[in-house]
């Protein structure tokens, strides 16, 4: 199976004269995609949850075409590349969200590359987690305003300006404003909302891209006490209605998580309800596209919505998320859509409403849902979805599925193991995934199983896999370079570990460097610094005691794509570091 280079330009993205002609009446509309970091489908109330208190989303909601069946990858920077550029995420070069594998290509084209072309103002505010790094910052994929945290999450190893604050870490944080650190006052959620607002102000009078992308709920789970009081005496497993939905028991801790991420959830609602007031108040409000969505399910146990399956699963749990669209000057309100999408389908659909061509000369997986939006025929209610999920890299069968039409096939088993070894679901009989229907249905099974394996060696072949994005160290563009652990390749499960093996894929420019390599703790005197490039090794004895900083000055590299190997040699142990600084000086 091929899967097909669809909708190229903006003429060959109008399915349906109708609805595309109704759009293109319209002058351009402002958007603003909002995303929230491992919130599930049941951690709204909306969606049937009693205990969270999500007003202005639940409003939002209603005044918008809500797409029940909306789908996303498992984990977090395989949907944040499928979504900026309406690819499967294997085709970016992202494989992974650490382990050096969540840096997207930089000849990828985002949606605010595209939107750059009829002259938006675009804007990034929050998550980014596809590079750190030049080329592949928001910067550099096309974002006139960024302020962002680095790597998967506040708090994790890669935002080396967090991370050793511990559970202070969302609160007053030093975040990357246009790729320069600058210290913030306040709790992350409320200042990544203040800048998104700063923006739409200052833009006001012309098309504009929002990207509000929180971190929250995303462990750590800190909030401000004033919301967690709100929450603290629930019991978030109880007071759901009786009905067939199954629930998963829960124990004391993930009562207490349910009730912090619960706690930062309604402090995201109160910040969208202040962006919903602040396009009323500028009178942009029927202009302006508004998306709400999250990134894959929950990432601990609570409700669900009766799903089976979480974070990082291939079951609904995992990859089914709430998906609201709102456009007041040209959608109808309330209205519910049953027909499967995807994050895959962003790009396209915004590329036709906002009268921009699609990227060209590459495969776009998506699909516009205008022509959906519109009640106008699409045609394609029964086009595949794939989705996996494994570190590293795709591994055959386990944790990888196919969905297409009413059925889904999902493999959690081995690279050779015959049809009958996997799993089959009528969700539309089935929406919980409880009863697997294989036997009854092998035949169904192995044609989703042929167009799986299609898909997925189709995949794996991709040019941006194949051939790893690589950091660009010497670049005027980014001149010093911090390499941080999230980016770090080496062993499985590079994290905040000493003794292992870790390297950085790099193409590096030719000329002398000043080199810092920071240390988690502080190391030994009379070891010996390491670095390795190709055939080129520098080395140098460490004479100071209880440093956690050393220095190599005037290292001359030559021009050359390689592996950046680090570390220190002491007492029989290679330590490697946190993070490497590399900053050229001739």
């Amino acid at each position: 199976m091929e899967i097909k280079n669809i909708l190229l330009t903006a003429a060959s993205c109008i399915p349906v004269l109708s609805a595309v002609s109704m759009a293109q009446e319209k002058p351009q509309p402002n958007v603003i995609l909002i995303i929230t970091d491992d919130q599930g489908y049941g951690d709204l109330g909306i969606t049937g949850n009693p205990h969270v208190k999500t007003p202005a989303i639940d409003q939002l909601a209603n005044e918008s075409v809500r797409f029940n069946n909306f789908y996303v990858s498992p984990v977090c920077a395989p949907t944040r590349s499928s979504l900026m550029t309406g690819r499967y995420s294997l085709r970016t070069g992202i494989r992974d969200t650490y382990n050096g594998g969540a840096i997207m290509a930089s000849t990828e084209l985002t949606i605010a590359e595209m939107l750059k072309q009829a002259n938006y103002t675009t804007g990034i505010f929050g998550k980014w987690h596809l590079g750190d790094n030049y080329p592949s910052r928001p910067r550099d994929q096309g974002f006139d305003e960024s302020l962002i945290h680095l790597s998967g999450g506040m708090g994790q190893v890669g935002d080396i300006t967090t991370y050793f604050e511990g559970d202070r870490s969302y609160f007053d944080p030093v975040l990357w404003h246009n790729n320069k650190q600058e210290a913030y006052k306040g709790y992350c959620s409320d200042i990544f909302t203040k800048q998104a607002i700063n923006f739409i102000e200052q833009n006001k009078e012309s098309p504009f891209f929002c990207y509000l992308s929180f971190n929250a709920p995303h462990t750590p789970l800190q909030v401000p006490e004033a919301y967690y009081q709100q929450y603290k005496d629930i019991d978030p497993s109880t007071g759901f209605v009786k009905d067939k939905q199954p629930f998963t028991a829960m124990s004391e801790q993930d009562k207490e998580d349910a009730r912090k991420v619960y706690a930062m959830v309604t402090n995201i609602d109160d910040n969208i309800g202040k962006l919903l007031q602040k396009l009323d108040d500028l009178n942009i409000a029927d202009n302006t596209l508004i998306i709400f969505m999250t990134d894959n399910g929950p990432q601990q146990r609570r409700y669900v919505a009766g799903m089976r399956g979480r974070k990082g699963d291939v079951y609904q749990g995992g990859v089914r998320v709430p998906f609201y669209i709102r456009y007041p000057s040209l959608f109808e309100k309330d209205k519910e859509i049953e027909t499967m999408a995807a994050h895959i389908d962003i790009l396209p659909t915004l590329a036709q409403l906002c009268h921009v061509e699609l990227p060209k000369e590459r495969i776009i997986d998506g699909k516009s849902l205008l022509p959906l939006i519109m009640g106008d025929e699409f045609g394609w209610a029964d086009r595949p979805l794939f989705f996996y999920w494994t570190r590293r890299y795709p591994e055959l069968y386990y944790n990888m599925a196919l969905r297409k039409g009413a059925y889904k096939l999902v493999g959690k088993t081995d690279y050779n193991a015959p049809v009958k070894d996997f799993e089959l679901f009528n969700l539309e009989k089935d929406p919980y995934e409880q009863n697997n229907i294989i036997l009854e249905h092998e035949g169904i099974a192995e044609q989703l199983k042929e167009e799986l394996d299609e898909t997925y060696h189709e995949l794996i072949r991709s040019e941006n896999l194949l051939n790893q994005p690589r950091i660009i160290i010497g670049s005027a563009y980014e001149n010093p370079v911090i390499l941080n652990r999230n980016d770090a390749a080496g062993e499985r499960g590079i994290w905040a570990q000493e003794e292992l093996y870790g390297k950085w894929e790099v193409s590096i420019r030719q000329g002398y460097y000043d080199i810092k390599f920071k240390f988690i703790k502080p190391v030994k005197a009379n070891g010996r610094m390491y670095l390795a490039a190709n055939t080129i090794v520098k080395q140098m004895l460490n004479e100071k005691e209880g440093t956690d900083i050393i220095e190599m000055k005037n290292v001359y590299l030559p021009e050359m794509d390689c592996d950046l190997i680090p570390f220190y040699s002491i007492d029989s142990k290679n330590i490697f570091p946190f993070w490497v600084e590399m900053k050229k000086i001739d």
